[in-house]
């Protein structure tokens, strides 16, 4: 699966096609995208030049990570899902990003991501798990697949074979899952056994090791037999294909010895190998593989497994009509994101203060960091900070201060100089630690004294930063919808907030 730079087919690119072919290509939202009206001519000119169908892959999500940009509907992420606890709702959210996806050339999603999440220590995972409950993950993430592929869009179920409990980023390190056997079981392989029950078309593997799995804590998954065969093939029974992460995350080495992982890879049983748009380490990777093709180091029956697995899946993607165009953030799905925004909404508590109640002149003051991307994994530096905009709906007089992402010292001083004068302030707060800037801000405001609502603008885990503020809500996504659907919560009171917490919270408490 090839990767490049350009909203156009380079010339480099259609000279490597005719002359070899490749399985296809994933998007990036920085690399490739500007509208959907230029992805569906940049699929159409792929598959043009490679005469030959192909995989066209993108990270739809939604919530943090959205490849495909403005246009599209900006549906929030799973764990917004797993805040509403309906599978039906799931389910038609994986439609609406299916068709969308298929309307533009796209049939390859790599999601739903099926990792249990075991608490805010995962940096790279956060709100694109749908929870901490196996069950809930299983539940939701299979409907939320079975909607994709209704539309013809093959879902990918990763990353297994579940990192959720890692606490390394592996796009900068090799990550270890410690869990034993039989709570790995349990635990990680409960939604990837479910999804697969469900019909899932592909699975990725992820580059963490788990010693329960291989006895090896420097074995990552994606090399690993006993994880992409005995564990996925035999045990599991998948019988779609399989594919790499991307190769160029760090938990693999980067240079000349990426050559040997290639091999272990398909060794081990991978079908498809990812590919970022680097254009040496493309170079390498494929070096390695003509080589070890021209001293037959590749076993034929596996190849031709292989091969029968890719040819089933166009087969079955053949056999959908692709939408108009015009589908792609269309009304009916935008209020699809408004639905899905507004029903996750989730009160952990209120001493009081809400709804709202501003007389008229009162001033409001919003605070929240600006967005950015927290990892690889995110695309949140595309969105405008966005609360103050959607208090203004309600109330005129908003006062706005878009922090530094961590806060500076001055920032900080600002803050508690305008809460002073203040009303009422809403702080949003992403992915804040205790002690870090943003709980120190969160607490120089609380000191003065104004009625203060805090704001889990990512994972709910933000709020055991500042556990001493009365009113807290979460939202699990910066969209526009959702915080719109937040701003108006925020004046109805309570009831406005049906979602319930995805993930244990200790110091969460009824909201009524």
């Amino acid at each position: 699966m090839l990767a490049f730079r350009g909203t156009a087919l380079p010339d480099w690119l259609r000279e490597r096609l005719a002359t070899a072919p490749a399985a296809g290509f994933t998007l990036f939202r920085h690399l490739n995208v500007r509208s959907p009206a230029q992805v569906r001519r940049l699929t159409a000119e792929l598959r043009n030049a490679a005469g030959r169908p192909l995989l066209i892959a993108a990270d739809q999500e939604g919530g943090q990570l959205l490849a495909l940009g403005a246009g599209w509907t900006p549906f929030a992420g799973p764990m917004a899902i797993g805040a509403t606890r309906d599978a039906d709702l799931a389910e038609r959210v994986g439609r609406a990003t299916g068709l969308e996806l298929r309307a533009v050339g796209v049939n390859v999603c790599y999601a739903p991501v099926l990792d249990v999440v075991a608490g805010p220590t995962n940096p790279a995972l956060g709100i694109r798990s749908f929870g901490d409950d196996p069950d809930q993950v299983a539940r939701l993430g299979a409907a939320w697949l079975r909607g994709l592929q209704s539309a013809g869009v093959a879902a990918t179920l990763k990353h297994f074979p579940g990192k959720g409990a890692a606490d390394v980023d592996t796009h900068h390190a090799l990550a270890v899952v410690e869990r034993g056997r039989e709570a790995f079981d349990a635990t990680e392989l409960r939604p990837f056994r479910v999804g697969i029950a469900a019909g899932a078309r592909m699975v990725m593997s992820g580059h963490f090791a788990v010693p329960a799995l291989t006895g090896s804590s420097r074995l990552p998954a994606t090399l690993s037999r006993a994880v992409m065969t005995d564990l996925l093939r035999d045990e599991l029974g998948f019988e779609g294909a399989s594919i790499t992460d991307a190769l160029d995350m760090k938990a693999l080495p980067q240079d000349a010895t990426q050559a040997v992982d290639v091999l272990a890879a398909i060794a081990a049983g991978v079908d498809l190998l990812l590919a970022t748009s680097k254009r040496d380490s493309q170079r390498r990777i494929e070096s390695a593989l003509r080589r070890a093709a021209e001293v037959e180091l590749f076993e034929p029956r596996a190849l031709e497994a292989s091969t029968r697995r890719i040819a089933d899946l166009h087969a079955w993607l053949a056999t959908f009509p692709d939408p108009p165009l015009e589908i792609v953030g269309c009304a009916e799905h935008r209020a699809l994101a408004g639905e899905l925004a507004s029903r996750a909404l989730t009160l952990v508590r209120d001493d009081g203060l809400l709804p709202l109640r501003l007389e008229p002149g009162s001033r409001v003051l919003s605070i929240m960091p600006a967005p950015r991307d927290l990892t690889p994994a995110d695309t949140s530096s595309f969105v405008t900070a966005g609360l103050a905009a959607a208090l203004r709906a309600h109330h005129r007089d908003v006062d706005e201060l878009v922090t530094s992402h961590p806060p500076t010292t001055a920032e900080i001083a600002a803050a508690r100089d305008r809460a002073a004068a203040a009303d009422v302030v809403v702080i949003g707060t992403i992915s804040v630690a205790p002690g870090s800037p943003q709980a120190a801000l969160v607490e120089t405001v609380r000191s003065t004294g104004r009625p203060l609502v805090t704001v889990a603008l990512r994972t709910p885990w933000d709020l055991l930063a500042y556990p001493e503020v009365g009113t807290n809500v979460a939202t699990y996504s910066i969209l526009p919808e959702s915080m719109a659907a937040l701003a108006d919560a925020l004046f109805e009171g309570p009831a406005a907030f049906p979602g319930q917490l995805p993930v244990e919270l200790p110091l969460a408490v009824a909201a009524r």
